[in-house]
């Protein structure tokens, strides 16, 4: 039995891709898995993803940029967890450190902060010392850095 799939021309390609790009940044690696989705030849994602990148629908520090104001402002995670899902997006380490700088240290402080009184709150753990390791765990488990974690454990317990 053979496997039907539609064939994409190189314009209907780049159209679909650039509405994929506008909806949201993504990555080059996000892009390159679509074009293989769609089972476009080698020579044909080349072209393609120059041309996403001519015309600003493809841009990797822009990417990383939002990528880390969304994962930090929304889901309040850490420095750590977020460089590794950048890495597996397949951005490389001075894109990284540029996205990175999207957060502010003062609210970084504060929003580890914040997460270690809620989270102590839902900890119903008679035994400190057990309730201070399930706080860290939790805490490094968002992606905070280990030193920082502990020093929020000193100021809250």
């Amino acid at each position: 039995m053979k496997h039907k799939f539609k064939s994409y021309s190189v314009d209907e390609a780049l159209q679909k891709l650039m509405h994929f790009c506008a909806y949201r940044d993504r990555s080059q690696k996000e892009v390159e898995d679509k074009l293989n989705e769609m089972h476009m030849i080698d020579a044909a994602k080349e072209k393609i993803i120059i041309e996403l990148m001519q015309e600003g629908f493809l841009n990797e520090e822009r990417f990383a940029r939002s990528f880390v104001r969304g994962k930090f402002r929304i889901k309040k995670w850490g420095r750590i967890k977020i460089t590794q899902e950048l890495k597996k997006r397949g951005i490389s380490s001075p894109i990284i450190k540029m996205g990175l700088t999207e957060i502010k240290e003062s609210d970084y402080r504060a929003t580890l902060f914040e997460l270690a009184e809620k989270k102590l709150e839902k900890i119903n753990e008679p035994n400190e010392y057990k309730r201070k390791g399930k706080l860290a765990d939790h805490l490094m488990r968002k992606g905070y850095e280990s030193s920082l974690v502990f020093d929020s454990l000193q100021e809250i317990l």
